[in-house]
């Protein structure tokens, strides 16, 4: 599972997840793009599973960039525990993203895969994506 080696706090505060993004919201690497058109969270094993899926998809015949890094940690409290004693334990890392980040980049030399790569995205992912090519 993707998470940090290392990070100044165990822990961190939940934030605010709005706005737009301005800086990665344009193909850098790929021919064909996966870009969040509302602003959440993207956990770590549901990365995982995008790619592993993506790569079965493509057979080795393209190149997959990943955009995002989990570094945030979520911390849960197990359910039917009384109030106080302090934070929870760890549950599981994400990325904060806003509306319009790109998350995945593909190349690929043909495009006739992509309605499949959509799917398979979509399928997987608890917000709504759009594709993107250049």
């Amino acid at each position: 599972m993707m998470q940090p080696k290392k990070t100044k706090y165990k822990k961190s505060f939940r934030g605010k997840i709005s706005g737009q993004e301005y800086k990665v919201n344009k193909l850098a690497f790929g021919n064909l793009g996966i870009k969040v058109l509302k602003p959440g969270r993207i956990k770590a094993s549901q990365l995982e599973a995008i790619r592993k899926a993506l790569f079965k998809k493509l057979k080795g015949k393209g190149k997959i960039w990943i955009r995002i890094f989990p570094n945030l940690s979520v911390s849960a409290k197990p359910v039917e525990i009384r109030m106080g004693k302090g934070k929870g334990p760890v549950s599981y890392w994400c990325f904060p993203v806003k509306a319009g980040r790109v998350i995945f980049e593909i190349q690929e030399k043909s495009t006739s895969i992509s309605k499949e790569i959509f799917k398979i995205t979509r399928n997987k992912l608890a917000l709504p994506i759009s594709l993107i090519s250049q």
